[in-house]
């Protein structure tokens, strides 16, 4: 069974064609106060999509977050048919909101043909999803367990981003506190899965696999500081995004996202993240760079502005 907001989440990937290679999408607002950055790659990729032959599945893209979007305005997609190749098809997407460029893309699309085949990556040893508990059901036992003065100080908007429905279950192996955190290692192991049946089409499950990636990986980075998502006075932004899909799968069936961060410096963190399937098949990869700013000093060094 499809879930509304699942179902709400796979109709607007799917767009609007409204002139040959232009696409218009509308936002899901999950309380983020902008649009998420995974809605807005997705739509891209589903964009580019719809314009490559069949047969031809996604085998990268990269983006470039531009500017913030609005989620109560449309965005235009414009795809560019730069190339098709033989075995190749390539694709440049750029999303428009207003006039101006919010996020770009190059996507690139393969026929499937065999080949060598190895994976030197093994899934990582973790409690199974049933074993653990799902991240809104994680927001409501730490609201719970807020003193009141402090729960009622919580922005509105705050407060309904943690309890929203959301398309994808989320269950991290071991959850990190959402303000007061103690600086650990930058690894972090989540059990994704959409939340109802998907259907039969393997262009969907990459294009909400795509969505998804965007959680949790600039997360991953704070956590050598010790800082939380609702963490005061911290600027997260993602900043660009690449993804390599190796194997076929499903999203509707669990999948684990195993996640580290290299390094963070200059304001930015980087991030890596491998996702497999429940019995241990390397299905995809993903970097992202994102600003992460402390502006919890008036030290102009420390709050750059920008």
């Amino acid at each position: 069974m499809t879930t509304s907001v699942l179902a709400d989440l796979i109709a607007r990937l799917e767009l609007e064609r409204i002139e040959e290679n232009i696409f218009r999408g509308q936002s899901q607002d999950l309380g983020w106060g902008r649009v998420f950055g995974g809605q807005v790659l997705g739509q891209a990729l589903s964009a580019a999509e719809q314009t490559v032959p069949d047969g031809r599945p996604v085998h990268s893209f990269h983006g470039y977050f531009l500017r913030p979007g609005d989620v109560a305005r449309p965005i235009v997609f414009m795809v560019d048919p730069i190339r098709d190749g033989h075995s190749f098809t390539t694709r440049r997407v750029v999303a428009v909101q207003d006039g101006r460029a919010i996020y770009n893309m190059a996507a690139s699309f393969q026929v499937e043909e065999p080949g060598f085949d190895h994976q030197a990556s093994a899934m990582p040893d973790v409690p199974g999803p049933e074993t653990l508990l799902s991240e809104r059901e994680l927001a409501e036992r730490y609201l719970a367990a807020m003193p009141d003065a402090a729960r009622a100080a919580l922005p509105d908007a705050l407060r309904e981003r943690a309890l929203a429905d959301r398309p994808i279950e989320i269950r991290p192996v071991a959850p990190w506190p959402p303000i007061h955190a103690t600086p650990a290692p930058p690894v972090r192991r989540v059990w994704f899965r959409a939340s109802g049946a998907l259907p039969d089409r393997r262009a969907i499950h990459e294009l909400v696999l795509a969505y998804a990636s965007d959680f949790h990986l600039l997360g991953t980075a704070l956590q050598p500081h010790g800082i939380g998502w609702m963490t005061p006075g911290i600027q997260i932004a993602s900043l660009d995004h690449a993804m390599w899909f190796h194997r076929p799968f499903r999203f509707d069936e669990w999948m684990l996202y195993d996640l580290d961060s290299p390094s963070a410096q200059g304001s930015r963190g980087l991030a890596h993240g491998r996702w497999f399937t429940r019995d241990g098949v390397l299905v995809a990869t993903t970097m992202q760079e994102g600003l992460i700013r402390d502006r919890r000093s008036s030290d102009p060094t420390r709050a750059p502005r920008g």
